[in-house]
């Protein structure tokens, strides 16, 4: 399918033609983690880009497993390349769940979680179990980090099987209300490290 405006031929079939990125991504950084207490991405860090190279920057969760039982996945920013974490936030979680047994199941906004102008770690998942075979899933898109005009926004979207037996499907969406560049974002478990895990970062263009 071709993408036409004003009579001219911007895109067809995925051409770049006209000069009009399609969206192509990049993987930028692959961080695995043993025992550790937090994975770190930071501009100028280790190969780490987190600038105006790109407007749109996606983290990915991968199998992150943590070393203690029912702990929560978080997430915090840096205007400091990565001095502190505390960028001010505000934000809305809400979740899906269903259990192994069949006999418990919602939807509904989890409030306990949201931020409303708190520099607080943004929780992205609850509840997820230490077990062998236990793990937390997901991504987190981060748009246009770079900007000193406007505020930044971000989503997440992420899955566990927790301590439980759930299957909690939860999603926070946000801004950092903050005109100064995003250069450092962090993740980590409400208690202990991340005893086994990947998260890769790619950039959109």
């Amino acid at each position: 399918m071709g993408v036409i405006s004003n009579g001219t031929t911007l895109l067809d079939a995925g051409a770049l033609d006209s000069g009009v990125a399609t969206g192509a991504t990049t993987l930028i950084k692959t961080l695995t983690a043993s025992s550790s207490s937090t994975l770190d991405f930071v501009h100028g860090t280790s190969s780490v880009v987190l600038d105006g190279t790109y407007k749109e920057y996606v983290f990915k969760f991968i199998n992150c497993h943590p070393a203690t039982n029912n702990v929560r996945f978080k997430v915090n920013f840096s205007t400091n390349s990565g001095s502190s974490y505390a960028v001010t936030k505000t934000t809305a979680f809400f979740r899906a769940y269903h259990n192994e047994a069949g006999n418990d199941q919602g939807l509904g906004v989890n409030s306990s979680n949201d931020l409303h102008q708190q520099t607080d770690n943004q929780i992205l998942q609850t509840d997820i179990g230490n077990g062998n075979d236990e793990s937390l899933c997901g991504t987190l898109t981060l748009y246009d980090p770079s900007s000193t005009t406007f505020v930044k926004h971000f989503m997440a979207r992420t899955n566990s099987n927790n301590y439980a037996a759930y299957s909690p499907d939860d999603f926070v969406a946000g801004y950092l209300n903050t005109t100064s560049a995003i250069n450092g974002v962090q993740f980590s478990f409400s208690s202990g490290s991340i005893s086994t895990g990947t998260i890769k970062m790619y950039g959109v263009k």
